[in-house]
């Protein structure tokens, strides 16, 4: 089986509500364009995958698929999927980790399809279901988050991931009413969106370990792996972190 084409279909995503997910990021929202990613073979076998989201339209990736990865794939067995991508990731540069994951996505449906099972059957199933949560985008109020955070709760969501305004001492407040506005046995989750400064990390980590939430995430820059290091050291809360730093997992090699 041979790869013979790869291919990149757009389609406009309009009406996208209007959101602030971080002071960073600016406002998402109004309209975007996802991609269908297409991997064709000999055989007739095609894999899918999509491309983009409301932040990050799939035109700004399309072309870069096309002119690096492309070349990469084309006559190359599918199945070979572990070796596709260390050649993918020689042109990380130039494609981006967006690309490739959506190439890889497409080379798994292929496989799944050969062997006619669910992906995570393949990759081999423990669960049944997954917790699903609520997430917030970025408000000014704590008494705002509150609200929010009881009403969700009211509809049935078990767990809350609050994205704050990435003031330490406001963050701090909005984690408080928070938790007094749902209880203490609701599940709750800060991710502060790479915003803080070490002594910022520790002092918003001790306060609400404190208030008993489930997990911080993403106090730092992604690539400051030494005050991750520092930081593990004074919280006992867990800790989500570096979901972009450089290299991936090869970033934590000793």
């Amino acid at each position: 089986m041979k790869i013979t084409d790869l291919s990149v279909t757009l389609f406009k995503w309009e009406g996208i509500p209007t959101i602030n997910y971080s002071p960073l990021s600016g406002k998402i929202g109004g309209e975007s364009d996802l991609g269908l990613v297409t991997i064709s073979t000999d055989e007739g076998v095609e894999g899918h995958a999509f491309l983009g989201s409301s932040s990050q339209p799939a035109s700004l990736d399309a072309n870069s698929l096309i002119k690096f990865v492309k070349p990469v794939l084309m006559g190359e067995n599918p199945l070979n999927r572990e070796r596709l991508w260390q050649n993918m990731n020689m042109v990380i540069r130039k494609s981006g980790i967006r690309v490739i994951g959506a190439c890889d996505v497409a080379l798994w449906d292929i496989c799944g399809k050969i062997a006619n099972m669910p992906i995570h059957q393949m990759l081999g199933s423990y669960r049944s279901e997954v917790r699903a949560y609520a997430s917030s985008t970025v408000h000014q109020d704590p008494e705002v988050y509150a609200n929010e955070a009881a009403s969700m709760k009211s509809d049935g969501w078990t767990a809350y991931k609050i994205h704050p305004p990435t003031n330490p001492a406001l963050d701090i407040e909005c984690c408080r009413q928070i938790r007094e506005a749902v209880g203490d046995d609701h599940t709750l989750m800060l991710d502060s969106t790479w915003a803080y400064d070490y002594p910022s990390a520790v002092r918003v980590g001790r306060a609400i370990q404190e208030m008993n939430y489930y997990w911080y995430e993403d106090p730092l820059a992604d690539d400051d792996l030494y005050n991750y290091t520092k930081l593990r050291q004074q919280l006992h809360i867990p800790l989500m972190a570096t979901e972009y730093s450089p290299g991936g997992f090869t970033a934590y090699a000793p």
